[in-house]
């Protein structure tokens, strides 16, 4: 009998000593940009769609203790033309699925009033602790906060959103609510940080966008205490990791809905213990909601009618122009496309950062909608006489930013790469005949150099080494015009190689 109560009371302290163990699971969407039809992505037909994400997001909601948020950039003022025409119609349909949502730089597009409409449509908050009215208090807010708690499973998560600190040099200050400003990223997610660990007693904080991986990075190691960042704005594909140095976890669906990120928080005694999670793929192996695929359908019939000239088919292409590596090393368009603006341009090298390209151009048919979400940036080409030092450096700039969407796609170099470091470059030996074939770079020698304005004037690294070149000059092309009369003329596709 003794020994019997003995066993009793080991277990009963066991138990009492056992944690409690929660679990949370996060779905996360972003860089939407108005692509409610499926689109052809890393060469695979009917990715995507609003109809198949709705259908997804409907059975994860019925799993206790799940939330979904949004990345923001829902809209893309000028591609595709569906966003041009119906805005933010889809907002709605999220409604009930969605759980807050941080801003992104193009729902600004149309300006403070047509967001202002679209808030008005939904019932979920959307978020940007950083975008302040000139007494600094935030403008967007949940019950006077700028951030969301949410209790689930007995967990209270924090979530908040930024904006990047290129959002000063991209968002027009037109479009901005009257009356606001951008305070500096870091410092508002310090403040919210501070505010959910100290004061809200949060057991978890979750940072939600929208800016770029670099500066989610930067933003970690300068505001410790989040504990997982949904990437966004970078359109970068990327698992869920771990940003060194740091004890915060970053993971980032890539965009127009290919993919979801779905992360699972576990906690014990409240506790994070633990944190796994993977992207999921929204192909066409995945169902659709019915009701949202014939309303897309309908909207798309009716947009195809009304704008016809952004479905005038341009080329018949023979094979498929793929955007696959294009962040990471050579893809097939970036070499077509980087191939015929040189030519255009006149240089030895055109540059063009991955964020240029948005999707492949599929084999078959192109119409101007599809090449326009292919390339949606109208930029002008711009030369510059670079030294090879000068040269050399670019081309070391962008190896540092490979799995990014600065990472430069390029024509006109060859070269290897050592420690992450470009060697034994070549380079066309002459910019107006290519059939001259390479020799190997000359520091001291000049070398015209082609690229967009957006490059030589925005993007951080390369506008400086831009700006130390000599002969600049701002052409009368654009990308949009040379590109599309070449498909119409059949030249230069496919292209292989450098």
């Amino acid at each position: 009998m003794r020994s019997l109560l003995i066993a009793s009371v080991v277990v009963a302290a066991t138990s009492a000593c056992a944690p409690t163990v929660r679990h949370v699971r996060l779905i996360s969407m972003s860089d939407y940009h108005s692509h409610a039809v499926p689109f052809h992505s890393e060469d695979q037909a009917g990715q995507g769609g609003i109809a198949r994400v709705i259908a997804y997001l409907t059975e994860v909601r019925r799993r206790p203790g799940t939330l979904v948020v949004s990345g923001g950039d829902t809209m893309n003022a000028g591609v595709p033309a569906w966003s041009d025409e119906y805005r933010c119609v889809e907002w709605p349909w999220l409604d009930g699925l969605v759980d807050v949502m941080a801003l992104g730089n193009h729902d600004l597009d149309y300006g403070a009033e047509e967001l202002e409409r679209c808030r008005a449509a939904i019932s979920y908050p959307v978020l940007s602790a950083n975008l302040v009215r000139e007494n600094g208090t935030p403008f967007l807010q949940v019950d006077g906060k700028p951030y969301l708690v949410k209790e689930v499973n007995g967990v209270r998560l924090g979530l908040f959103a930024v904006a990047g600190p290129d959002f000063q040099r991209i968002v027009e200050r037109a479009h901005l609510p009257a009356g606001t400003r951008w305070e500096e990223p870091r410092e508002a997610a310090r403040r919210v940080v501070h505010t959910l660990r100290a004061i809200e007693k949060m057991d978890a904080v979750v940072l939600i966008g929208h800016q770029l991986r670099e500066d989610d990075e930067a933003l970690a190691r300068a505001a410790p205490g989040i504990d997982l960042i949904l990437g966004t704005h970078s359109h970068y594909r990327g698992g869920l990791s771990r940003i060194s140095g740091t004890g915060t976890w970053f993971i980032s669906p890539y965009q127009y809905l290919a993919y979801l990120a779905e992360v699972e928080l576990r906690f014990e005694d409240r506790r994070l213990a633990g944190v796994t999670g993977q992207l999921v793929r929204m192909d066409a192996s995945r169902p659709e909601d019915p009701l949202v695929a014939e309303r897309v359908a309908a909207l798309q019939a009716a947009l195809e009618k009304k704008r016809a000239e952004r479905f005038e088919v341009l080329a018949i292409l023979p094979e498929t122009l793929s955007d696959a590596n294009v962040s990471t090393g050579e893809a097939a368009l970036g070499n077509w496309v980087t191939g015929v603006l040189r030519e255009a341009a006149g240089t030895h090298v055109f540059y063009l950062t991955a964020s240029t390209f948005r999707a492949a151009l599929p084999a078959g048919p192109v119409t101007v909608e599809a090449f326009r979400t292919a390339l949606p940036y109208r930029n002008t080409l711009m030369t510059v006489e670079l030294t090879g030092q000068q040269l050399h450096d670019w081309l070391a700039l962008s190896l540092t930013k490979r799995g990014s969407d600065g990472f430069s796609q390029q024509t006109g170099l060859r070269f290897g790469v050592r420690d992450g470091r470009p060697v034994d470059v070549l380079v066309l030996r002459d910019a107006g005949n290519p059939g001259a074939g390479y020799a190997p770079l000359d520091l001291a020698a000049t070398y015209r150099v082609g690229t967009v304005d957006f490059q030589a004037r925005v993007a951080a690294g390369y506008r400086e080494l831009f700006a130390a070149g000599r002969v600049q000059t701002q052409t009368a092309l654009d990308v949009h015009t040379v590109l599309m009369q070449a498909l119409r003329e059949g030249r230069g596709f496919p292209q292989r190689g450098r």
